[in-house]
């Protein structure tokens, strides 16, 4: 399996146990690897039989100020900005991601939030033959998980996690 980390994070699919799926044809990501993920998946020319998402970063209904106001605080404190970041990965739950704590760049950051998902290009890709599956929490502190849902939904199969956040944990961890 191919995986992608999500921003300042690394080795974080150790948590992903459940949803992912150990094979040399499937590709994950989760958040910001989310969109690598399908980047690779879309771009690839070999076989791929899988594409897992993991709370994909869902930031295209997110007005331009709010994507400049993101950056500009990054760029201001990028340590605080992070921990901040991390604080909402993990809501509700409590674990420390120190240990998967891989800092990430202004330029990953303005990629992450600009990104776009395209429909024709999800289609593309199930003509292909590749199930793409999408795994999120309806608790979510990072993207507004009712809109990345009513998108997702649409076209693929959504496992939709109540009172799970972000990183998919149960609020008693």
């Amino acid at each position: 399996m191919k995986y992608f980390n999500g921003f300042s994070l690394c080795s974080e699919e150790v948590f992903f146990k459940e949803q992912l799926i150990y094979s040399e044809y499937a590709v994950a990501g989760f958040s910001y690897g989310a969109q690598k993920a399908f980047e690779y998946a879309y771009n690839s020319t070999e076989r791929i039989d899988r594409l897992i998402l993991i709370s994909p970063a869902f930031f295209q209904n997110y007005k331009k100020s709010f994507i400049k106001t993101q950056l500009r605080y990054f760029k201001a404190d990028r340590e605080s900005y992070i921990k901040q970041f991390l604080k909402n990965v993990v809501y509700p739950s409590s674990v420390d991601l120190s240990s998967h704590l891989c800092y990430g760049t202004y330029e990953e950051l303005e990629s992450l939030l600009s990104y776009v998902w395209k429909k024709d290009k999800i289609l593309e890709l199930l003509e292909r033959g590749v199930i793409i599956e999408v795994f999120m929490g309806d608790n979510d502190k990072i993207v507004d998980s009712k809109t990345s849902y009513e998108f997702f939904s649409e076209l693929l199969p959504m496992y939709f996690f109540k009172g799970r956040g972000h990183l998919l944990l149960p609020n008693f961890t």
